[in-house]
């Protein structure tokens, strides 16, 4: 385990399950279980919500909140461009997309070589954005300086299944491994993302080059956080709606967890804790969530 600095996060630092808050929680369950193979993991009722976790194996990769009489995601404003799934390995990943492109009640956006990765894009049935992507091994990765090189080139969809598509990861399913390998998030202004995902929470700035948009990771990796202003620059405080409602950072030790209070009293950011996690909401009121890495899955419903 790589010992936390007092200035960032831990380099064994990762990202856990993101929470959506949903309309419709058996047309959102259906669709992550037959586009992305994912099975539900736990189940837990508070009054009108059910908390629903799915994942494959027993690696939870996205909570499904059912909180009736919400508006709908509103593109303009601050909160989730998309939950990134990181994949082992091409066929893995071929697998995964094969099945999303056959289910209609989402919609496939597109796809890149991004040189650190490659990656294809999709919105679930109520607007909220994901990527499903395997790494290219680091040792590939370009660094500019202390910027890692990530591109934006067209990557054939078709000619990537034909290449990687295999019946035995297809009929493999949920057994296969996927994590939450990166978040993307929408903010009003990324100066004031840069004070807080960076300067507070401890992750390092990795990539600047795109317009309107910054990558930071724990660790070298080319990026567990975006932050972009494409749709939403000038973006105020979230209202109330689906969409976005926890962004979980699993924390690999007490250490780290003691070394982010300590950033965030400095900053003068509230946060609460309760010894394994520390729950605080970022300048637009998107709740971020650092906890243990041994957290249970009762505990995540427990949020």
């Amino acid at each position: 385990m790589v010992p936390p600095t007092n200035n960032v996060l831990s380099a064994d630092t990762s990202m856990g399950a993101v929470t959506l808050r949903v309309g419709d929680l058996e047309k959102m369950s259906s669709y992550y279980s037959q586009a992305f193979a994912m099975e539900s993991l736990e189940e837990v009722s508070r009054g009108r919500e059910v908390h629903r976790v799915l994942g494959r194996g027993r690696t939870p990769l996205v909570k499904l909140v059912h909180t009736p009489d919400l508006p709908g995601v509103d593109s303009r404003q601050a909160g989730l461009f998309h939950t990134a799934f990181l994949f082992d390995d091409a066929s893995s990943l071929a697998a995964t997309v094969y099945r999303s492109a056959q289910v209609t009640s989402g919609r496939f956006i597109g796809s890149s070589d991004h040189h650190v990765s490659e990656a294809f894009y999709f919105t679930d049935p109520e607007g909220n954005g994901v990527e499903l992507y395997t790494d290219r091994d680091r040792s590939m990765w370009i660094h500019d300086g202390d910027q890692i090189r990530i591109t934006t080139t067209f990557l054939d969809p078709n000619e990537y299944l034909r290449k990687n598509l295999t019946q035995e990861a297809v009929d493999a399913g949920p057994s296969l491994a996927g994590r939450v390998g990166h978040v993307h998030l929408q903010v009003g202004d990324i100066d004031t993302a840069k004070a807080f995902y960076v300067d507070a929470l401890g992750f390092e700035t990795t990539q600047t080059g795109y317009s309107g948009a910054l990558f930071a990771s724990a660790g070298g990796y080319h990026h567990h956080i975006a932050m972009n202003v494409w749709n939403s620059r000038g973006a105020g405080p979230r209202a109330a709606s689906l969409g976005l409602g926890d962004v979980a950072i699993t924390a690999s030790s007490s250490p780290d967890l003691e070394a982010l209070q300590s950033r965030l009293r400095k900053a003068s950011i509230p946060f609460a804790s309760d010894g394994r996690s520390v729950a605080v909401n970022d300048p637009w009121g998107t709740r971020i969530t650092v906890a243990l890495s041994d957290l249970s899955t009762e505990e995540m419903l427990a949020r």
